[in-house]
């Protein structure tokens, strides 16, 4: 299942040991997953890590080893996720997520994703970070 992280999902998983986010690495490692974000995106959590919990930045590096990046979506690609409600900060990240055909845009953005969990846009579903560790950890 390819996974598109979202800005909060990285910086979760860099600012504290232990966050059910760094499970998504985990399970990525373990072959049951591929995660994706984009350079839009890493460079949000960066910039939060920074300004928060720069003690962190080392922890964000060895993540960032783990992803693959998607292109910079076009103008096209933009304006399809912005159909989906989203504020234009937001519609790149959908975008990216589109571009890269992930099955699932993980994010804990309730303010501008929540009317999005659980249904699909376009292609791939939008979850939260517990409905995404309920999906991979069942039981097949």
């Amino acid at each position: 299942m390819r996974l598109f992280l979202d800005a909060n999902i990285l910086f979760s998983a860099a600012y504290r040991d232990g966050n059910p986010a760094l499970l998504l690495f985990e399970l990525a490692v373990a072959g049951r997953c591929h995660l994706v974000t984009s350079e839009f995106a890493w460079e949000e959590a960066h910039r939060n890590i920074t300004q928060k919990c720069p003690q962190r930045l080392p922890m964000l590096a060895a993540l960032k080893k783990q992803l693959k990046f998607a292109p910079v979506p076009d103008a096209s690609g933009i304006a399809v996720a912005s159909e989906q409600g989203l504020p234009d900060k937001d519609a790149p990240i959908l975008a990216a997520a589109l571009a890269t055909k992930a099955q699932v845009l993980v994010t804990g953005d309730r303010t501008h994703f929540g009317h999005l969990y659980g249904k699909e846009a376009g292609s791939l579903q939008v979850l939260t970070l517990r409905d995404t560790l309920v999906s991979l950890l069942e039981i097949r």
